[in-house]
C-alpha cells in the first residue's frame, strides 16, 4: 500500500526496558542495526500493525509490554535514489511512520526472531537510548531523531534536547 505521493504506511516501535535502555536488533546476515518496524497493512491500523510487527520481529506479544505513547504525527523518509525499486507500481519513494514506546514487562526470554515469515533479526542488544540517532543508516537519521525526541520526553525527560543533540554533534565530524 503506497499513498499518492509515494510513501508506505508503516510503524516503528522503541521498546526500553526499566533502566531506559532501549532494544537494537541486528538485521539479519548483514551488519547493519535498528529498531523494528514494518508495513501497515490495508486492514490495520498503526497501533494493529504495532503489535502485529512487535510480534513478527521479536516474538513479544501485547502482554510482554506496557504502550507508553505514539508521535502524533506520520514521520517521514525519502530513500536514496539507489534503494527506490524503478520497476515497481506504484514507486514507493521512502516511508511515512508512526513510532510507538514501549517498556518490556516480561523477561528477556520471550525474545524470538522466527514469528515472522521472513526472519528480520539475527541479533539484538540494550543500549543507550540516544544510541540509535548514530548507529542507523544514514537515510533513517533524521526520523529517528525526531520520533526518540518526542517520545524520549516519556522515559528521559530531562536529557531529550542535550543527548540528541550530543549524538548528532558527534555525527558531523
Amino acid at each position: 500500500m503506497i499513498d499518492s505521493k509515494g510513501y508506505r504506511p508503516n510503524v516503528g516501535i522503541i521498546l526500553c526496558n526499566d533502566e531506559g535502555r532501549v532494544f537494537w536488533a541486528k538485521r539479519k546476515g548483514v551488519n547493519s542495526w535498528q529498531f523494528p518496524q514494518g508495513g501497515i497493512d490495508c486492514d490495520e491500523d498503526p497501533e494493529m500493525a504495532m503489535y502485529r510487527e512487535l510480534w513478527e520481529e521479536t516474538g513479544l506479544m501485547a502482554e510482554h509490554v506496557q504502550l507508553l505513547g505514539r508521535t502524533r504525527y506520520w514521520l517521514r523518509y525519502k530513500l536514496p535514489e539507489k534503494y527506490i525499486r524503478k520497476n515497481s507500481f506504484p514507486r514507493c519513494i521512502g516511508q511515512k511512520q508512526i513510532w510507538y514506546i514501549l517498556r518490556l514487562v516480561s523477561d528477556e526470554t520471550k525474545f524470538r526472531f522466527d514469528c515472522g515469515e521472513k526472519q528480520e533479526f539475527d541479533n539484538w542488544k540494550w543500549v543507550d537510548y540516544w544510541y540509535p540517532i548514530k548507529d542507523v543508516i544514514y537515510f533513517k537519521r533524521k526520523v529517528y531523531k525526531k520520533a526518540m525526541v518526542e517520545l524520549g520526553a516519556i522515559i528521559v525527560p530531562d536529557s531529550v534536547p542535550v543527548s540528541a543533540e550530543g549524538y548528532l554533534t558527534k555525527l558531523k565530524r
